[in-house]
């Protein structure tokens, strides 16, 4: 499985090499920036997971660069805010810029953690939300007018609102999966997923 890749975004070289040990010894993988310049280049060379950004910075300060990646477009994963000399209204705006949280220094290592591993959480669970709408939105209808076809859907409808087992038969490219996922979406399961499998690679090794 493919590592988690964070970015920290700090111009005190110590807490910058702090965090990036500690995440490094929880199995991360760790890009570092001292600053927007060198943020923007970190960011052109790979794609992040997560971002920590520190708001008081030499060129740019956090919420500024912030504000840009979000109005770009540029704002990909999740971003969380550090500051020691942070305010309420800081935080405010940072989150309505769309940052996942903001963290205090001195840092918790705890805390940091935990808001690190809850970000990752929250993208992911996102990410299979925008998945799963995408691939409702390709499910394809029989096509069809005929009274055959309309008498069809209709007993498929019917079947779907049955918690039962339906066996489809049929020459293949007739339909059947097609139809299958027309009985999927119109059943009480059409929010979870719709998953294909083979028969002609099951053998009785691998059945159970």
């Amino acid at each position: 499985m493919k590592k988690p890749h964070i970015l920290v975004i700090d111009d005190e070289p110590d807490i910058r090499n702090l965090i990036g040990d500690i995440l490094e010894d929880e199995d991360y993988e760790v890009s570092t920036a001292d600053s927007a310049a060198a943020a923007h280049q970190a960011r052109h060379e790979c794609r992040h997971d997560l971002i920590l950004l520190d708001i008081w910075m030499p060129d740019t300060d956090g919420v500024t660069l912030l504000k840009e990646w979000s109005t770009t477009g540029e704002l990909s994963c999740p971003v969380i805010m550090m500051s020691g000399h942070g305010t309420v209204e800081t935080a405010v705006e940072a989150t309505r810029l769309g940052a996942y949280d903001f963290l205090e220094k001195p840092l918790s290592i705890a805390k940091l953690l935990l808001t690190v591993e809850r970000a990752l959480e929250a993208e992911k669970l996102k990410q299979e939300n925008i998945d799963l709408k995408q691939y409702a939105s390709t499910i394809q209808e029989p096509l069809g007018s005929s009274q055959q076809i309309q008498q069809l859907l209709e007993q498929a409808r019917r079947l779907g609102q049955h918690d039962t087992r339906v066996l489809l038969t049929g020459e293949p490219g007739s339909g059947k999966e097609t139809l299958a996922r027309y009985i999927h979406e119109h059943s009480a399961r059409k929010n979870g997923a719709f998953i294909e499998l083979n028969t002609g690679i099951i053998t009785s090794h691998n059945a159970l």
